[in-house]
């Protein structure tokens, strides 16, 4: 399933009888993920039965390791719930290492679930949150990589993120950046990196890289990580939909002004399949 563009390959393991997977899920999604060789995704989600919600995922990037949030997959575990028939209503709860999260799903015209709003819950600067290595938060401050200054907002929406506005997200050799950014010495558990243009004040234009997986066609916490960002910065208003495009498509988020979030978006079942293990 995708969402944004953002992909990931779905394991139902909802009924408790199954047996145990073969191998380690960080190791699967390793298997999976590589796009010419094997499936192909930016990762893993497992989808599991809960006890404090009405399911539970587990995420897993593409080099194995597991992040606490997503909020494109936590859309698609929706819709499948949903039109998989273990769940009728069109509100849920999902429980994410993040925390538990409430969707609100909206059919299209053939009953199936097409899209979902999430609330994404609170975004904080905290150093200890997010977390980073300095004692003060990072809001538009300058943070030197391979010899150029990026002006930095650090903070956690469920997962750590660096926001950096700039005037031309497509211009930049992402890979270098990107990938020294996620390993700076300033976030010891490595970060999500958003390079964002400001279109207008309710449209933000977003390119991401996410730690694990790389450059991806869209993140739902960094769609809202961004928006955050411009709200701190006075780019964008509170309280108001900001329209972020990405590469594979766009979401709406809603920041209050006490850094709530609300973020909709689409979800799109691709195949099913088989996989030898």
């Amino acid at each position: 399933m995708q969402g944004a563009g953002n992909d990931y390959i779905y394991l139902d393991r909802m009924d408790p009888t199954l047996p145990p997977l073969p191998i380690d899920p960080s190791e699967l999604a390793r298997r999976m993920s590589p796009r010419h060789t094997s499936v192909g995704a930016d990762g893993l989600v497992l989808i599991l039965p809960s006890d404090k919600a009405d399911a539970r995922m587990r995420m897993f990037n593409a080099d194995g390791s597991e992040g606490a949030m997503c909020g494109n997959a936590i859309r698609c575990v929706g819709k499948y719930l949903h039109d998989e028939g273990y769940f009728q209503g069109l509100k849920l709860t999902v429980e994410t290492k993040g925390g538990i999260r409430h969707l609100d799903l909206h059919p299209g015209i053939d009953g199936e679930i097409d899209s979902a709003t999430v609330d994404m819950g609170q975004a904080t600067l905290s150093p200890t949150d997010i977390p980073l290595s300095c004692d003060l938060p990072l809001i538009d401050a300058p943070v030197s990589a391979l010899g150029a200054t990026y002006h930095i907002t650090a903070l956690s929406v469920g997962n750590p993120h660096a926001v950096i506005f700039t005037d031309d997200p497509q211009a930049l050799d992402l890979p270098p950046i990107g990938s020294a950014l996620e390993h700076h010495p300033l976030f010891p558990q490595r970060v999500n990196i958003e390079f964002v243009r400001i279109t207008d004040p309710r449209t933000l234009e977003t390119r991401v890289w996410e730690r694990g997986s790389g450059e991806t066609l869209a993140c739902g916490t960094g769609a809202c990580a961004s928006v955050v960002a411009a709200v701190l910065l006075g780019h964008c208003p509170a309280d108001t939909p900001i329209t972020v495009r990405m590469k594979g498509g766009s979401l709406t988020v809603v920041c209050t002004s006490d850094l709530r979030l609300s973020m909709t978006g689409d979800a799109v079942r691709v195949y099913d399949g088989i996989y030898d293990v």
